[in-house]
């Protein structure tokens, strides 16, 4: 066992971070993980901490490899964006971290989710801290892809790129049958129809409302018969967006008011109490903006993922009308995708495709999701 087991599918990419681990002269402060999503961006970058703070290089089983893992390491920070962006002042406070020497480990690692979700005034916070850093600090950021829209060029420059590809189904569904228990037939159809996202074939081998759920979007194409249905279907795709955010933030939401109220001294009574209230207030206020900016992105994720089957949809009719040898992205919606191929042009199955593409890029620019959802079921039934 090692830390590399966790990285599926990336052999050029584990020989690279390996070796830099384990020889200080191919070491540079500054890495950048580029992949698809569902690539392993994070669980690389985990690993890679894991094996710059391991005696051994990443054995996988010492107390250094197991913390990190875990991210509990003293040593080893993570920045996470809760909304759909990360501000600047979460980077400053990880700025003022990177100078710090490390406490027990060898480096002191700051790894950066979603560096692309970094605002303006974040990216140059973190550029400052880039361009010098402390000693035995080093920086791992991980984004879709090494843009410039993705990653601003100031950062890109100073950062060594390490590119992720798609794993192979055979991979993603060894993992999920060896490590997660999964029964091997459901891990290789959640393999096939997860497009590579070893996340997303976990959630679909594990959760039947989400098999169910992609069932009915990929069922909406042919199933929408009137301008009556698409505007029905898509406040349903939104309803059901906001039901799922609901169901995760739920419990969350109520265990952080919870720690919140713990901590600012609720029921409390004597001298300062006034004050006390006030703060909490404050921190009420400020608590209640992030969950809901951590609502939003979980309502536009789980719209995202619909859009992405729907992609993956209207693919396979383009492949299916086309006669090409290439397996489908959805197997087991193969009779659907014959019959779709049959009824529309590669004309009209164009068009809808960008439909779900534009879609997608309504809701990064934050258009309201019922408005971006109508337009784009209004185009898929006119074809």
């Amino acid at each position: 066992m090692s830390v590399w087991d966790e990285v599926v599918g990336q052999p050029a990419a584990v020989a690279e971070l390996s070796a830099a681990a384990t020889d200080p002269s191919a070491m540079t402060h500054a890495w950048l993980f580029t992949g698809p999503p569902g690539s392993g961006r994070s669980v690389a970058a985990r690993a890679f901490a894991a094996a710059l703070q391991c005696p051994d290089h990443g054995c996988g089983h010492c107390a250094a490899c197991h913390t990190v893992l875990s991210r509990t390491h003293a040593d080893v920070r993570e920045v996470v964006p809760d909304g759909l962006f990360i501000g600047v002042e979460p980077m400053r406070r990880l700025v003022a971290q990177s100078a710090r020497r490390p406490s027990s480990g060898r480096y002191q690692v700051l790894i950066i989710s979603d560096a692309d979700r970094l605002t303006e005034s974040a990216a140059n916070a973190l550029l400052k801290a880039v361009e010098e850093p402390a000693e035995q600090t080093v920086f791992l950021l991980c984004a879709p892809s090494d843009h410039p829209e993705d990653v601003r060029v100031t950062i890109r420059s100073r950062c060594r790129a390490v590119r992720l590809r798609t794993p192979a189904a055979a991979a993603v569904a060894e993992v999920l049958a060896s490590r997660d228990g999964i029964d091997p037939e459901q891990a290789a159809w959640a393999a096939s129809v997860a497009g590579g996202h070893i996340g997303r074939a976990r959630h679909l081998a594990r959760d039947p409302e989400a098999r169910a759920q992609r069932e009915t979007v990929l069922g909406l194409p042919l199933r929408s018969r009137s301008l009556g249905d698409a505007f029905a279907f898509a406040a349903d795709l939104v309803r059901g967006a906001k039901a799922e955010a609901s169901a995760l933030s739920e419990g969350r939401d109520a265990a952080e008011r919870e720690e919140l109220g713990i901590a600012m001294g609720a029921g409390g009574v004597g001298k300062g109490v006034a004050g006390a209230a006030r703060s909490a207030k404050a921190a009420e206020r400020e608590l209640e903006k992030r969950q809901r900016m951590r609502s939003t992105r979980t309502q536009r994720d789980a719209i995202d993922r619909a859009l992405v089957d729907l992609t993956g949809f209207f693919r396979d009719v383009l492949v299916a009308g086309s006669g090409a040898d290439v397996p489908l992205t959805n197997p087991d919606r193969e009779a659907d995708v014959r019959r779709a191929a049959v009824e529309w042009t590669p004309e009209s199955v164009l068009r809808r495709l960008e439909a779900v593409l534009a879609c997608r890029t309504a809701l990064d620019q934050n258009v309201k999701p019922e408005i971006a959802a109508e337009a784009m079921m209004t185009a898929l039934h006119r074809g």
